[in-house]
């Protein structure tokens, strides 16, 4: 029973992390059905900006998170009007093929800029490098504090989605674009602001990887973004609850294959359950069937 907890433990640590790439995905794919495959080189960056702050400028890890939420929500933003704003009408495979190259540019320009090399986060101190034990039940503090930014950062998010101004002009956008237009509501800039939200989360999760896994390098995105879309999937892309209950889902699963049995398995279980879920309930957990009118 102890090992099973500790194993949860360190699942919800790691669910954190899926869960704030996936709600990157989730929210831009509920505004404008866009598989975005470039958010999750806009969280490698962020553990980049996260590691330049803490090394050549020496910050703690607060400013250093904030300031690398902060460049990955302009990072998004760019990204947005650059790349995916001139295709707004275009047909969904001409956007997809856009997210994929865009995807590869920034991994390429970030190898070429800061070398192939992996590159190790200074080591942590202070209140980083303590740990509680409960009996044999180890909980780490850098544990605790990817688990408490990550709820708190949830909940900012929902009260923005539900009870400001932007947040309801999104959801009028995700419901009907021409609609809300119609409305007043400036459908760009809702839809900048849903990359730029997206992004600040994902930066947020690039630095807290760094922190816990101690290594980067610029092709990090890969494996977490295509776990984190498993885990939109599941919950049911579009659906902000959807990707929190996926990101934690996949999460524990991921440990739970890895303490129980063997870690070389642990992806293909992940992607197993991406085949399942698309077999047995294509909307996902939260997600309702729906007709499309041919």
């Amino acid at each position: 029973m102890e090992q099973l907890l500790q194993q949860a433990i360190n699942g919800i640590s790691l669910g954190s992390i899926y869960a704030l790439i996936a709600l990157g995905y989730t929210m831009v794919y509920g505004i404008i059905k866009l598989i975005n495959f470039a958010h999750s080189d806009v969280y490698m960056l962020g553990a980049y900006f996260g590691y330049v702050c803490m090394t050549s400028f020496k910050l703690d890890f607060l400013p250093s998170l904030l300031i690398s939420m902060i460049l990955c929500t302009l990072t998004g933003v760019i990204v947005e009007k650059v790349a995916y704003k001139p295709l707004r009408n275009a047909t969904r495979i001409a956007v997809l093929i856009t997210a994929i190259g865009v995807s590869l540019f920034i991994e390429y320009v970030t190898m070429a800029i800061a070398g192939a090399n992996v590159r190790s986060y200074p080591p942590q101190k202070g209140l980083f490098a303590q740990s509680v034990n409960l009996g044999n039940i180890n909980i780490t503090m850098q544990q605790i504090i990817i688990v408490s930014i990550t709820i708190i950062l949830m909940v900012l998010l929902q009260f923005i989605v539900k009870k400001t101004r932007i947040g309801k002009a999104m959801r009028a956008v995700s419901i009907d674009s021409d609609a809300a237009e119609l409305m007043g509501i400036n459908v760009n800039t809702t839809i900048s602001f849903t990359f730029a939200l997206g992004s600040a989360l994902a930066g947020a999760a690039g630095i807290m990887v760094g922190i816990y896994y101690n290594s980067i390098n610029p092709l990090m995105g890969m494996l977490p973004g295509l776990k984190a879309f498993v885990a939109a999937v599941f919950g049911g892309i579009g659906i902000i609850p959807g990707a929190m209950i996926g990101g934690y889902f996949i999460g524990i699963v991921e440990v739970l294959v890895s303490g129980y049995s063997n870690s070389m398995y642990r992806d293909g279980v992940v992607f197993a359950i991406l085949i399942l879920v698309l077999i047995l309930k294509p909307a996902g957990l939260l997600g309702k069937n729906t007709r499309e009118k041919v």
